[in-house]
């Protein structure tokens, strides 16, 4: 009931931006804007064609134009950039913190990248540098340097105490990171352990020493998986010789679950999640039209098996009608295999110390399911070109191609990420290319071989 509501209300409000920006009340424009997060205005741009889309622009407060850049997707972003004014782009740094300013320094131009760094001060712009110099797609990359620190040595007042008078904590802060002299990290301090426990004891005996800090190299999408894993809602993050740097929290990495979901969904259709969805018709054209002309090529390569056996389609025309369901099988096969796969591998859990028990299981799969409807096909089309030898001939060359399919879902994406190629981006094309070969050559080969 929950996720209905949250849905509903979603789509409610950008039902009412699109009626209010239809409307052209300045006023209402600015309400709305004015009654909308950061993220939500983002969500409403990207939904927006460029002409509403730059009317919702105009009237964003400079104040906050910073953190909505943050939240939209590459494409958008670069489009709001063009028709942002630099002067309201350096004033926006002014109100972000130092881990949005990082987020924004990484979708800035060069130009423009230059001059929000010269209007910083020297202290801030010492740390966004620093954090600069760390890989975007890293731990340390999107780690916080706000970070709460404590010594085990003292005792749960002084750490009480010692929060009082700071009187703020890091957001989603669910424990205190315990260091030594060196800053070198100990272990955590659960905030149920600082308020359940005599306030005269130690940290040290109190604080949960099994939980590990992440490098500051680990890739993000491993973080990701880690926070998963352990149900984790904040992490420090370590240097080389342990002293802590930073501190990853679960808001940091819900982002990067989403953007990993998104980025398998879109390039199974060889598209990016960056891009904008009313993007000019020409770019869009462009840049969809590389996948047509390779799907194009592999569509070639399959008429090209057809062609070969040309005589037997003639003096068979039943063969003309039946074949696209062996291929058509196999695809639907093999696409069911490869997703698993895919998501497998985006999850880290196919290996190759479990690759070969995984394409043992799919090819066992494909073999059942090519008996059981090897067997309908086979009576299906037996029966309605009176020719029961067509329909065991189409039964058999259904088994192989179900069977080859599973193969391919197993063994294309496990080759292409060892070579280093996405592959949800390339796995399609590849495997489609390999069903309709295979479908076309098994029964055609089949019936040139039976049947003439």
């Amino acid at each position: 009931m929950t996720s209905a509501v949250k849905l509903e209300n979603a789509e409610s409000l950008l039902d009412r931006a699109l009626e209010i920006l239809a409307s052209g009340s300045q006023i209402e424009i600015r309400n709305l804007v004015r009654s909308l997060y950061p993220a939500e205005a983002a969500h409403i741009l990207e939904a927006l064609d460029s002409e509403s889309r730059a009317k919702l622009w105009a009237v964003i407060p400079p104040s906050v134009i910073g953190q909505v850049l943050v939240e939209v997707n590459v494409e958008v972003g670069a489009a709001l950039l063009k028709i942002t004014d630099r002067k309201d782009l350096i004033a926006a740094t002014e109100s972000m913190g130092a881990d949005g300013m990082v987020d924004l320094l990484h979708v800035l131009p060069e130009p423009l990248l230059s001059q929000v760094m010269e209007s910083i001060g020297v202290h801030n712009r010492n740390r966004i540098e620093k954090a600069l110099s760390y890989g975007e797609h890293t731990a340390g990359g999107i780690m916080s340097d706000d970070v709460l620190t404590i010594r085990g040595d003292v005792t749960l007042d002084v750490v009480a105490r010692y929060l009082r008078l700071r009187g703020n904590v890091p957001a989603n802060t669910d424990s205190l990171i315990v260091v030594d002299r060196k800053e070198h990290f100990q272990g955590v301090l659960p905030l149920s352990q600082l308020l359940s426990h005599d306030p005269h004891t130690k940290v040290a005996a109190v604080m949960d020493t099994r939980i590990s800090g992440i490098p500051y190299r680990m890739p993000s999408r491993e973080v990701a998986g880690l926070f998963e894993r352990r149900k984790l809602l904040s992490a420090p993050v370590l240097a080389d010789d342990g002293r802590v740097v930073g501190r990853i929290a679960v808001e940091d990495v819900i982002g990067l679950i989403r953007d990993e979901a998104d980025h398998s969904l879109m390039s199974m259709a060889g598209l990016s999640e960056e891009q904008d969805m009313f993007a000019p018709v020409v770019s869009s054209a462009k840049r969809r039209a590389l996948w047509l002309g390779v799907n194009l090529m592999t569509a070639f390569l399959a008429a090209s098996v057809i062609d070969l056996f040309e005589d037997t389609i003639q003096q068979i025309v039943a063969l003309a009608v039946l074949m696209p369901i062996v291929a058509s099988m196999g695809g639907i096969a093999g696409s069911q295999t490869l997703t698993l796969v895919v998501r497998g591998l985006a999850l880290r859990q196919v290996t190759g110390s479990n690759a070969g028990r995984l394409l043992f299981k799919e090819i066992s799969v494909g073999l059942l399911n090519g008996l059981l409807w090897a067997g309908v096909v086979a009576v299906v089309a037996g029966m309605w070109f009176h020719r029961p030898d067509i329909g065991i001939l189409l039964g058999v060359a259904m088994l192989i191609n179900l069977v080859c399919a599973a193969l391919s879902g197993v063994a294309i994406p496990v080759l292409l990420e060892k070579m280093g190629v996405d592959p949800a981006l390339a796995g399609g094309v590849l495997l489609t290319t390999v069903t309709d070969v295979v479908g076309f050559m098994a029964f055609l080969g089949l019936a040139t071989l039976f049947l003439l």
